[in-house]
């Protein structure tokens, strides 16, 4: 014998799924007159319904108009070889080799608030003024090796072909003779002058795979950058280039004490798909 639902309390629904279909298809297809995206006040006054409802209609549909993203498309001619290159020396690394992420955090600043740092107290975050005093720069030359997640660092006040071949002397120093050594880096014109050229030719052990042009995503040592910034830079306070300098040669003993490689998980054939439907739905815009 079949059993039922007994009526429950509460008031009828009010929203049908045709409410619901109609905030949807304006918010994706549709913008108001006086704006480029919609707000919950102006939907909530095109639609008549309450701004509480529509709400929880973007939430549920995990629409956010207020938001909006930035991307770039490589027009590398290389692009599909680089790709697969790349990404196969992460996800099947040559044996007795080791692969390091190149790359330079150039003109980091060295930045001191004008005002002390208001700490953080119950109930109210950290404060700091917005305004801030300049004291120099540096840039910072680094080297992930991404089977390890160790790194390599070296601090220069200048980022020139001269300072990059220093860098690469410093890696030989560190790297045992009897193995290759992968470069993954970009296109950066220090990256390719004649001294840099005759320097590597001389090195046959070590290989550069450069990657894709406006593809920094690609290179694993972008991603340690956006940690140090996180951890150590956005925040900090730096009297002086000296202090800012000592603070990030801290940060990388500290990572090297215990390292945590990034692992890359996607294949070749999984990033140019996807990049492909990204294209399809591009394709159309006009544009």
């Amino acid at each position: 014998r079949r059993t039922l639902d007994e009526p429950r309390p509460g008031a009828p629904r009010r929203i049908t799924d045709e409410d619901v279909e109609r905030v949807i298809v304006q918010t994706l297809e549709t913008t108001p007159r006086d704006a480029t995206h919609w707000s919950v006040r102006s939907m909530a006054k095109e639609s008549g319904i309450s701004r509480t409802t529509v709400h929880r209609i973007w939430r549920a549909f995990s629409l956010q108009p207020h938001r909006s993203e930035t991307f770039k498309l490589s027009k590398d001619p290389l692009f599909v070889e680089k790709v697969r290159d790349i990404v196969g020396l992460y996800l099947d690394p040559p044996e007795k080799a080791l692969v390091l992420c190149v790359d330079e955090k150039s003109q980091i600043q060295a930045l001191d608030r004008t005002q002390p740092l208001l700490p953080m107290r119950l109930g109210q975050p950290e404060r700091q003024t917005h305004d801030y005093v300049r004291h120099g720069t540096t840039s910072l030359f680094a080297a992930l090796d991404v089977a390890t997640g160790e790194v390599i660092g070296e601090r220069h006040r200048r980022h020139r072909a001269i300072e990059f071949k220093k860098f690469l002397a410093t890696i030989d120093e560190q790297v045992p003779e009897d193995l290759d050594v992968h470069l993954i880096m970009d296109n950066y014109a220090t990256h390719k002058t004649p001294a840099i050229r005759r320097w590597l030719a001389k090195r046959p052990h070590f290989h550069v795979h450069f990657t894709p042009t406006s593809a920094s995503w690609i290179n694993l040592v972008e991603r340690w950058f956006a940690t140090l910034t996180a951890k150590q830079l956005r925040r900090g306070t730096h009297r002086s280039t000296l202090q800012l300098e000592a603070a990030i040669k801290n940060y990388i003993e500290i990572c090297n004490e215990d390292p945590k490689p990034f692992v890359w998980t996607k294949t070749a054939d999984q990033i140019l798909d996807s990049i492909t439907r990204f294209c399809m739905r591009t394709s159309g815009t006009g544009h």
